[in-house]
């Protein structure tokens, strides 16, 4: 009984300033967390800026690859066609002599 009374009253300065404290201090941690969320966010939207710029390099890229993949085909075919032209001219020419 005699702790009880030892007891300071809740309105007591020393308990109310106590109170602010811990109100301002938890106030404070708030406004940190939100704060940090904030550059949380931003660093994930640049993040997701990087990667979809990182991606769409890798499809232009591969364009090109594909492009450029399909013009070496293009001009295989045509040196082979060429060729061919060639050597049946000569198949001709020597057909032609024979006679």
């Amino acid at each position: 009984m005699e702790k009880f009374k030892a007891r300071p009253a809740p309105d007591h300065p020393r308990l109310v300033a106590l109170a602010e404290e811990r109100t301002r201090v938890a106030e404070a941690r708030a406004i940190r967390d939100a704060e940090r969320e904030v550059r949380r966010q931003e660093r994930l939207a640049r993040e997701a800026e990087e990667e979809l710029r990182r991606v769409a390099e890798e499809l232009a890229r591969l364009e090109a690859e594909k492009l450029a993949a399909e013009a070496a085909i293009l001009a295989e075919e045509e040196l082979k066609v060429k060729q061919k032209e060639a050597r049946d001219a000569r198949y001709a020419a020597r057909k032609l002599r024979r006679r």
